[in-house]
């Protein structure tokens, strides 16, 4: 038998055997290539004479795979057999030190998975990723290390140790030829900051040095200045001294300015018309004889992509110039446009929603099979979707089919709906709790939202059981139904209410819906202590309650949980009066204002602004429990939920002011809101409240508050912590520094 590893070995086993020719051809320990493969790799032909230069080639195409570790032929009587030594199976990989949370990053970096075959080589290749990502980040003489074990079933077991070398600080920045700019204001543009005194703090620059950034900040630069008109503006490459002792550096701009180009004229050239010119005009923000804006010239071009591609030119493209004219500082616009033919919608796949129903996803979007494409109504379809609430995040995927059509593909990812909770707790007033609540806002994919709360303590119990439907029969309708029954035992009386609700809606056009409902409730006060007879009796008068409810509501945001852009707005007007004993008319108007700042700011930062205000008129009798409170989630965080209100008297058993709720209420936040742990779907959010509330005018009582609080995608449902400081508190008021909700918009 000889064995053959080498051509050169092969060669000498040839020139002193026999010269018959290969009889058979055999593959042992062969394993992740098939010997159909096999066979195309081979260059040993059976019933051809053996030739070493053959087998050479052979051997060096099995390993050119990348699945073993040795491979080597042996010839017995003309049997040549291939031996297969495979790498082993990596069965553990992990990356310490480093992205050690972050599952995209880890992925990114290393691009090895496991049950991949164990290769140095790739092993390298994510070292080296890894060296260039931590340079990235500006840190510097860090150290990667691989630490391979095999383990006793064969695989491999891989670490990847990472030592993170020091942070650049960025001690000094300076800019030379800076003539008519404040150079602060590049602040807002670069990436690359000079470290300010206390940058630790949020919202001050710690002057960390961003390596994979430099690159870029010249150019965000010159982009500021062509945003006021400065066309010619060159910004060199920043020079950078590091001294490597200190780990500190100094950065400088060489800036050339030169002069403001005004806008002489604006034109539009439209391969085929498909549109009149004065159209787009109209949707162009530049102006003549103004600065030109470089940011504006750019929105411009999308003005005018998406008032073509809303006609159904889905392929529309839309090439922006620029003549200038450097003697008069002056320059045209020039956009050129190429429509393409119309295109309409061939199919709408969608995907992703295990438990939606197709019909709840389809009923959402403006596009549908056979339609005229239109750029706005996709871009209203995400947003519908996401407004429903039943999906973490979608996507609706552009598919060219040719010329004139195309197929939608619509991916979503399911957020959890449904909520089952059981609790129990200790309060100061109502002793031991007890509570089960069970909901879901897409009841078995159908969209429908279903909830049963049942709650009891020593002194309170609440059972409630409502079901509603935003699209009765898929229809622009919507209808719901609740009944409640309550009751609470305070220290100098009781009060109980049995009720129930009913109403529908519909939905005029994709933002705008209006409602009309009818609510009916019985509410009793019972075990009234005599002491406080000294108060209105109409206090503690039972009384039934009958109205009718019509309100209106726009909402063009973009998801239910966490907007990004749009408004929200209600109106609602309460009429009590038909029948019962209440007779009042209640107005309560609600609005939001939300906006992403991820453009501005390079991360995930968004504005909100919600104002709440409620107005109540007695026109014959307006109970106590249908006045208006302050205090707690929903109005200003810092103070005990409801507890903000009116007073007359005191009751003579706890020496407290009696509450008798206002008429009028205003309350408004501003909020910021960050993503804390992005994997996690954890945001931070810093807020400030500010409201007002009185029996005759709302300057009567104004509380503030401010504070954090933790928003979370939790398993139970969207979960929010509050920590709260009050503002302008008052001696005796009903301060708390925690709440929190489950369930409810952020």
């Amino acid at each position: 038998m000889k064995t053959i590893t080498l051509s050169l070995i092969v060669a000498s086993a040839l020139a002193h055997a026999s010269t018959q020719n290969v009889q058979s051809i055999q593959y042992d320990g062969m394993i992740h290539i098939s010997e159909t493969v096999a066979k195309r790799l081979n260059e040993v032909k059976v019933g051809e004479p053996l030739d070493a230069a053959a087998v050479d080639k052979t051997i060096k195409n099995f390993f050119d795979q990348g699945y073993f570790e040795d491979v080597w032929a042996e010839e017995d009587e003309g049997k040549v057999t291939f031996h297969f030594k495979e790498k082993p199976i990596i069965s553990k990989i992990e990356l310490k030190g480093y992205k050690e949370n972050d599952e995209e990053a880890q992925k990114t970096l290393l691009q090895i998975d496991k049950g991949a075959l164990y290769d140095e080589k790739r092993l390298e290749g994510a070292k080296k990723r890894i060296v260039e990502a931590l340079s990235q980040d500006g840190k510097i003489d860090s150290v990667v290390e691989i630490d391979s074990e095999k383990l006793d079933n064969g695989s491999m077991q891989v670490t990847f140790i990472v030592n993170e070398g020091e942070e650049i600080i960025i001690k000094k920045l300076t800019y030379a030829g800076v003539l008519t700019q404040d150079a602060d204001d590049f602040d807002s543009m670069i990436a690359n900051k000079e470290e300010q005194f206390m940058g630790w703090m949020w919202g001050r620059n710690d002057g960390k040095m961003k390596v994979a950034e430099l690159q870029y900040d010249p150019l965000r630069i010159r982009d500021f200045y062509m945003q006021h008109g400065y066309l010619d503006a060159k910004i060199d490459e920043p020079f950078v001294a590091v001294d490597f002792d200190h780990y500190e550096a100094q950065m400088s701009y060489n800036i050339f300015e030169g002069d403001v180009y005004r806008v002489s004229d604006i034109l539009v050239f439209q391969d085929t018309q498909v549109i009149n010119d004065q159209e787009l005009l109209d949707v162009i923000a530049l102006e003549k004889n103004k600065p030109f804006n470089i940011k504006t010239f750019r929105e411009d071009a999308e003005r005018i992509k998406t008032k073509i591609a809303d006609l159904g030119y889905a392929y529309v493209q839309v090439q922006p110039d620029l003549k200038k004219d450097k003697e008069a500082k002056s320059v045209d616009v020039v956009y050129r446009i190429t429509p393409g033919k119309k295109v309409r919608i061939r199919n709408v796949i969608v995907s992703g929603n295990n438990r939606t129903l197709d019909r709840v996803v389809r009923r959402e979007l403006f596009l549908a099979p056979g339609d005229l494409y239109s750029l706005s109504d996709l871009k209203d379809s995400r947003n519908a979707l996401g407004r429903t609430g039943y999906f973490e995040s979608n996507t609706i995927e552009e598919k060219r089919i040719d010329d004139e059509s195309m197929d939608l593909i619509v991916q979503t990812k399911e957020a959890p709906t449904g909520n089952i909770q059981l609790g129990g707790g200790y309060g100061s007033f109502g002793g031991i709790l007890v509570s089960v609540a069970i909901s879901d806002r897409n009841i078995f994919g159908s969209g429908i939202n279903v909830g049963l709360n049942l709650e009891r303590s020593q002194r309170t119990s609440n059972y409630s059981f409502n079901i509603s439907n935003p699209r009765l029969n898929d229809s622009d309708f919507s209808g719901n139904f609740s009944v409640f029954n309550s009751s609470t035992e305070y220290d100098s009386y009781t009060t109980s209410s049995l009720g129930t609700s009913v109403g529908v809606g519909h939905r005029f056009n994709r933002y705008w819906s209006g409602y009309m409902g009818y609510n009916y409730s019985k509410n009793d006060y019972s075990d009234i202590d005599s002491t406080t007879s000294t108060l209105d009796p109409r206090y503690y008068a039972n009384y039934a309650k009958s109205s009718v409810i019509a309100s209106a509501t726009f909402d063009n945001t973009d998801d239910f949980y966490v907007p990004r852009e749009g408004i929200s707005f209600s109106q609602s007007i309460e009429k009590a009066g038909v029948g019962g004993d209440a007779d009042f008319i209640k107005s309560r108007t609600t609005f939001g204002a939300y906006q992403g700042l991820q453009k501005l700011t390079d991360f995930d930062l968004i504005l909100r602004y919600k104002a709440r205000f409620n107005y109540a008129d007695e026109s014959g009798y307006l109970p106590l429990g249908e006045k208006f409170y302050m205090g707690g989630i929903g109005s200003v965080r810092g103070y005990q939920g409801y507890s903000i209100s009116p007073t007359e008297g005191t009751e003579l058993t706890t020496n407290e002011p009696f509450k008798i709720g206002g008429t009028q209420t205003f309350s408004n936040s501003l909020e910021f809101s960050v993503p804390l742990v992005p994997e996690a779907r954890m945001r931070a959010t810093a807020f400030v409240d500010y409201g007002m509330i009185g029996e005759k005018s709302l300057s009567e009582i104004k509380r503030g508050g401010y504070g954090v609080s933790l928003e979370w995608f939790s398993p139970v449902g969207p979960l929010q912590l509050v920590f709260a400081n009050p503002i302008g508190d008052k001696p005796g008021d009903d301060i708390t520094h925690f709440e929190f909700t489950i369930g409810q918009r952020f």
